[in-house]
C-alpha cells in the first residue's frame, strides 16, 4: 500500500532548502532498514538511529560507564564492550530501567542526526533528500524535527517471521500501526517484493524533490 497525505504540504517541499529532511518510522520487523536502504539506492543520504546507538555504546565513554554502573558488568562481553542483547534482556522487562536507558541515549541520538543533517546542508553539494530512521518518532514527539514522515507497517505474522520470534510485549507501549500510518505523510505496508518497495521509494523521492 502506498498513500501520500497532506498533499499541499508535500507539494511545497520541492522548493525548500536542501536536503529535505525525511523520517522513516514503524514497528519492529516492519522493514525500516530495507526502506532506508532503498532510499539510499535512490540517491538520498541516510542515517539510522539504531546505528547511532551502536556507535554510542562503543565510542562514548560516558554512555558505556553509565550503563555499566546502572546494570553491572554482566552487560560486557569478553572484549570489554557492551553486548546489546544483554542490555535488552535487562531493560525490556523493567520499565524503569528502560525509561532510564532511553533518557540516556535519546538526546545523544537526536544531537547526532541533527548535526549530520546540518553538515549535509552546509556542504558544497547537499543531497536533495536526507532520511533518518527513527523507531519511536511519534512516541517521543520527534516528527516536528522533519519535513515529512514515512510510516512502514506489516502484519504481526509477517514481522514475527522476519524476527524469527513472536512480536515482543515491549510493543504494548508503542502507538498502533494504524495510527502511525494515518499520521504519516507517506504510508507503506511492507509485505510485497523489493521491486514494489523501490517503486514506493521512487514515488516518494519524486514527490519530495519536484519543484
Amino acid at each position: 500500500m502506498f498513500r501520500a497525505r497532506k498533499e499541499q504540504s508535500t507539494a511545497r517541499l520541492g522548493a525548500g532548502p536542501r536536503p529535505v529532511a525525511l523520517a522513516v518510522t514503524g514497528s519492529i520487523g516492519a522493514g525500516k532498514s530495507e526502506v532506508l536502504a532503498a532510499f539510499e539506492r535512490h540517491g538520498a543520504a541516510v542515517i539510522s538511529s539504531d546505528d547511532i546507538v551502536h556507535r554510542l555504546l562503543r565510542e562514548d565513554p560516558a554512555v558505556k560507564g553509565a550503563i555499566v554502573e546502572r546494570l553491572g558488568e554482566r552487560v560486557l562481553g569478553e572484549d570489554g564492550e557492551i553486548v546489546r542483547s544483554r542490555v535488552a534482556e535487562l531493560v525490556f522487562s523493567d520499565a524503569e530501567a528502560l525509561r532510564w536507558l532511553e533518557e540516556l541515549l535519546h538526546p545523544r541520538v537526536v544531537t547526532t542526526y541533527l548535526r549530520w543533517r546540518e553538515d549535509l546542508r552546509a556542504s558544497a553539494d547537499p543531497p536533495d533528500v536526507c532520511v533518518t530512521e527513527v523507531p519511536l518518532l511519534y512516541e517521543v514527539g520527534a516528527e516536528e524535527r522533519f519535513d515529512a514522515v514515512v510510516a512502514v507497517a506489516a502484519s504481526p505474522e509477517v514481522r514475527a517471521a522476519r524476527l524469527k520470534r513472536p512480536v515482543s510485549d515491549r510493543e504494548r507501549r508503542l502507538l498502533p500501526d494504524a495510527e502511525k500510518l494515518d499520521r504519516a505523510d507517506f504510508a507503506y505496508v511492507n509485505e510485497g517484493s523489493l521491486e514494489e518497495l523501490d517503486r514506493f521509494v521512487s514515488d516518494v523521492m519524486g514527490t519530495l524533490t519536484r519543484s
